[in-house]
This record gives C-alpha cells, structure tokens and sequence, in this order.
C-alpha cells in the first residue's frame, strides 16, 4: 500500500467525517457510552486509516464504530450495511483461488482486497458478535477469515443470516457469487 497515493485531501476528510458521525448518531445502539469526539480525535490522528475508512464507505460498506478495545485503545469498525457491501461482491476468496480459476475469473478476490484498502476480513467471532447488534446479510453472504488448513484443502468460510440464526459454511475458495462479498473491520 502506497503511503502518498492512499491518503484523503482535507475535504474528503471532512467529508467522511460527516458520513461517519452521522452514522454515529443514528446508530447509537452500535457503540452506547462512547464519544464521537474522542473518535474523531483518533481518526483525524490517522490518515491512512481515513483512506481505508473511505475506501469501505466508497465500496458501499458503511462503515460504523461498534466497539472500544481498551487494551489497545483503539475504536473498531466494521461494515454494518444491510447486506454484503455491493463494490465487494462476485470475488473468490483469495488470490491463489484467482489464480486457480482457468477460465471465468472473478474481478479479484476477498483477501486481495481487503489488503490494498488495509482493513482485516472478519473472523466467525466478529461475524457473530456483529450479528448480536442487529441482523445482516439476509439475502447475501460473506466471506470469512479461514483457518490454513481448511485452505490448504482448497476451501473458504462464509456466513449469512437466515431464518433467525447466523449459518456458516464453505465452497471452494475459487467460487464466486453475485451475492457473495466480505465484510471488514478496522481498529483506530
């Protein structure tokens, strides 16, 4: 990731600060006792971690504060749109599956891009954790971290929300769907 290239000029700052304490405000529920003020304090202190905030609003994830790790005093985000984000669908899982596919290759895939906007793929942990504060993915999916040696075997994760409960379950890391995305998590 190039540190020039990957950074906001001072109105798109503004901008996405607007988006994010927006969001801050109409989704209290996501992040109660905590202050957007000491939030925009970090993120004002963190450039390349506003691009990558951007990059997962850009790629329709709207991104919300769901979280404070005391341990590493850093706010956590996480894409909280309703579905997968919509600039994050129809990819396999990662690169040696993009690699693998000899003919109808996906435009990339989960991990490259998540990589290149600096953000983390969720766990099954934080997919659940995400689901406690409100139901996603209902008519899409998304991909998840995957343990090595279900990949070494070729496989990949992903979870979705149906019938009240979070289902997790696995496809060859080179599949890919027009409903299929991933969901990421920055700590500020």
């Amino acid at each position: 990731m190039s540190t020039t290239k990957n950074k906001l000029s001072a109105d798109q700052q503004e901008a996405l600060l607007a988006v994010l304490q927006n969001r801050f405000d109409i989704y209290i529920y996501r992040h109660k006792g905590l202050d957007w003020n000491k939030i925009q304090t970090k993120l004002e202190a963190s450039p390349q971690k506003m691009w990558s905030l951007d990059e997962m609003e850009r790629t329709e994830g709207e991104p919300d504060v769901i979280g404070y790790d005391k341990n590493t005093d850093e706010y956590i985000f996480v894409d909280c749109a309703a579905e997968s984000p919509k600039g994050r669908r129809s990819i396999c899982y990662d690169h040696e599956a993009l690699e693998k596919r000899k003919e109808n290759k996906p435009k990339d895939s989960a991990v490259n891009i998540a990589e290149e906007m600096g953000i983390e793929i969720l766990t099954e942990e934080q997919y659940r954790q995400l689901q406690q504060l409100e139901k996603l993915d209902t008519k899409t999916s998304s991909w998840i971290k995957t343990p090595a040696d279900i990949r070494k075997l070729g496989g990949a994760l992903f979870c979705d929300f149906r019938y009240n409960t979070v289902f997790m379950y696995h496809n060859g890391a080179d599949s890919y769907y027009a409903a299929r995305g991933f969901r990421g998590i920055l700590k500020v």
